[in-house]
């Protein structure tokens, strides 16, 4: 099936492969047997690979990004396919679509994405239906946004809201202030604005019997100082940890043809060209926050070495996406099997 989608990918675009893909997940999720087949298949289990962070055991450090289960569909799937945990999103309070289409395009030669999708999103509504299901054994994290239609003066807000509702159904939240592949979208720039948008999440948690962690997303085009002052609100603040990148909108070094980008326009950059610049932002939180802190790496990680090299750079956790695109459902697997290999060496 995944052979078929890769070779159906030029002829349908990547976001309709996208989409293809998570359907098909979905019906084949409902199939009798189905996960367990697909979880003989790909998953590898082995005590060694679980983690226990910020409270939450993970079967083992390789999570789905955001972006790929945007509204909490196939996270069921992913966890049959080997996945330690999947972050859903971003979820924001009301449905969007996102920006025009075509918005999402295959770098071939750069093995990369470019992405201009924006935040689409069934909203809050839709995704709370799914996530009553449950979660049967996967970590579900969810990654948080304010809806482009809300004045930035509300934006607390749309994350309140959001992180209010689904309180009950995840196991931890992600509130997105990265937003590179949006157009006008409001960014949270400012220290003060973002303690803005926190604040009241950390209200909330504190009247709840249960305890979420919160982290904070950071882009990799951020300045060194800007890392810093990211990594010190969450010295600062009752955050739990930081998950270090999303894409990146500086295209400079690439190898696709400069004419098939400016057709193309613009859109955040994910893939091998993020590869060094997210173990570098990883690696500057942790020498920052004195490694004191959980990181959810995130940015490039094509191979299984590129997963090595950001834990070894701070990572206590690792997100693929566009790796798994162009790698196909056999990447977790080998991701553990490079981490197995090494702790036996």
């Amino acid at each position: 099936m995944f052979s078929l989608l890769k070779f159906l990918r030029p002829l349908l675009g990547a976001e309709r492969t996208h989409n293809l893909t998570v359907s098909l997940l979905y019906w084949i999720g409902k199939i009798p047997g189905a996960k367990w087949l697909m979880r003989k298949l790909y998953a590898v289990e082995n005590p060694e690979l679980e983690r226990e962070v910020f409270g939450l055991r993970f079967r083992n450090p390789i999570g789905m990004a955001a972006g790929f289960d945007r509204n909490g569909e196939i996270f069921h799937q992913l966890g049959a396919l080997g996945f330690g945990f999947v972050e859903i999103g971003t979820v924001t309070p009301q449905p969007q679509t996102g920006n025009p289409k075509p918005r999402l395009f295959m770098l071939e030669k750069d093995c990369a994405l470019m992405n201009r999708i924006g935040l689409n999103s069934k909203g809050l509504e839709t995704v709370i239906m799914n996530l009553r299901k449950g979660a049967e054994g996967v970590v579900i994290g969810c990654n948080i946004g304010k809806n482009s239609a809300t004045d930035p003066m509300d934006a607390p807000h749309d994350y309140l809201k959001v992180f209010r509702n689904l309180y009950q159904y995840v196991d931890y939240f992600t509130v997105n202030v990265s937003y590179n592949t949006t157009f006008k979208q409001y960014v949270p720039r400012t220290r003060e604005s973002i303690i803005s948008i926190l604040e009241p999440l950390f209200d909330f948690r504190r009247g709840q019997n249960q305890y979420r962690p919160i982290l904070l997303k950071i882009s990799p085009d951020l300045s060194n100082e800007d890392i810093d002052m990211m990594t010190d609100i969450m010295v600062d603040t009752p955050l739990d940890g930081i998950v270090a990148t999303n894409g990146t909108v500086r295209h400079q070094g690439l190898v696709t043809d400069s004419q098939v980008l400016k057709e193309y326009g613009a859109g955040a950059v994910s893939g091998k060209p993020l590869t060094k610049r997210s173990v570098e932002v990883v690696r500057r939180v942790y020498e920052r926050s004195n490694g004191t802190y959980p990181i959810i790496g995130v940015g490039g990680i094509m191979t299984p070495q590129d997963a090595k090299a950001m834990l070894e750079a701070g990572a206590t956790l690792v997100q693929i996406y566009t790796g798994y695109v162009y790698n196909g459902p056999n990447f977790v697997g080998d991701i553990c099997k490079e981490l197995l290999n090494t702790k036996q060496s």
